[in-house]
């Protein structure tokens, strides 16, 4: 599954291209103290035509991702919206004091 994962207004947002999928049915989000998991499963629907021959180019099967919540993430508050095959999970971030950058060095020989 293809994710993308961005900040937008105070969230985290991670959205996952699920086309074909049935939200209710299929998909189920999980968080835990480190990560957002995503899990969907495509189903194969048994098709015979009258010839007996059946091709599909189609995938099917369970499809994971885990992505890791960023600092001050609000778990309490996630939720998920599924629209035109593209789900997205908003985890709301608490604002405060940003992570102070540092430098690392590059040892070599």
């Amino acid at each position: 599954m293809r994710v993308e994962e961005y900040a937008e207004d105070g969230a985290y947002v991670v959205r996952a291209e699920l086309p074909g999928i049935d939200p209710d049915r299929d998909v189920e989000v999980t968080v835990s103290e480190r990560e957002v998991s995503l899990h969907a499963e495509r189903r194969e629907e048994r098709r015979e035509k009258a010839t007996g021959r059946y091709r599909t180019e189609f995938r099917y099967g369970s499809l994971t991702r885990s992505v890791a919540l960023p600092p001050g993430a609000k778990k309490e508050e996630v939720a998920a919206t599924y629209h035109n095959g593209i789900l997205e999970v908003r985890i709301p971030v608490a604002s405060g004091e940003p992570r102070a950058v540092r430098m690392i060095n590059i040892r070599h020989d």
